[in-house]
């Protein structure tokens, strides 16, 4: 009982906005069967107090859509390591995520970059690697590109899950295309928003209020990266999980529309 008694005094006071996200994949953790699991984010979350934000709305639908995103994430990571067993993963507005303790093969090398408070609040939760760094930059402040201690022609994959989201088409384009003109080959995974987000059919999937949306990512990606061997994009929609209700099944079969309701998960080659 005292030791419960000194762990909720000692209780971070985390922004909602950077705690949420690990609340929600702590929650999938205790699902049967759920899509992500991720037990350090449990253990991190006990750690931490949440504040009222982070109930906000519709939390299983929040959760859902969440936890979809991020499964289609680290199968996308995990493909890229298990072709590249000692490539470079460069996770970009890292926040709270613990990707590198789900996907580690023992091999890759890891660097987390973020502002300097968000990475400080990564130090107090995670335990540390000697091959997982943290760095601190962003997807607007890009000065970080030139002091990357990655060898040349090394595989490399920049993964940006959340950041983006915050971002404005424009910005986009500009991270998008400083990717594409510092690397000579290079794989990019990022989340970017639907267009009709923000819609009630949008908000009735979980999605929330984001900076930008497109109607059609593959082709704004090829317009800012014309030499691009390919884009793909991936629906959370599109995944076979019995949670999504049934009228939100069928909208699978209106091809233009489940790209547009929610963010989906872009990733290209160049």
């Amino acid at each position: 009982m005292a030791a419960n008694q000194n762990l909720a005094q000692h209780r971070y006071q985390i922004p909602a906005n950077l705690l949420q996200p690990l609340w929600l994949r702590s929650r999938e953790s205790l699902v049967d069967n759920g899509l992500v699991y991720d037990p350090i984010a449990a253990r991190a979350c006990q750690r931490c107090h949440l504040a009222p934000e982070c109930f906000s709305g519709d939390i299983d639908q929040k959760q859902l859509l969440h936890v979809t995103l991020t499964q289609l994430c680290d199968q996308q990571v995990s493909a890229f390591i298990k072709r590249n067993p000692d490539g470079w993963i460069i996770n970009v507005g890292a926040g709270l995520d613990t990707r590198f303790y789900r996907v580690d093969n023992g091999r890759c090398h890891w660097l987390e970059l973020d502002v300097t408070e968000n990475l400080l609040w990564r130090q107090k939760l995670f335990h540390k690697s000697e091959r997982y760094h943290h760095v601190c930059g962003s997807v607007s402040d890009l000065t970080w590109l030139e002091s990357l201690p990655i060898p040349d022609k090394t595989p490399v994959m920049i993964v940006c899950e959340h950041a983006l989201l915050d971002c404005t088409e424009r910005e986009v384009a500009k991270f998008v295309q400083a990717l594409g003109c510092h690397f000579d080959s290079a794989r990019a995974c990022v989340v970017l928003a639907g267009d009709l987000s923000a819609s009630k059919l949008g908000q009735k999937m979980g999605a929330g209020h984001y900076a930008h949306g497109y109607s059609n990512p593959n082709q704004a990606m090829l317009n800012y990266l014309p030499w691009s061997r390919w884009v793909k994009t991936y629906s959370p929609l599109e995944r076979d999980c019995g949670r999504w209700k049934l009228w939100q099944r069928w909208l699978t079969k209106l091809h233009p529309l489940k790209q547009r309701l929610t963010p989906v998960l872009v990733q290209l080659r160049w």
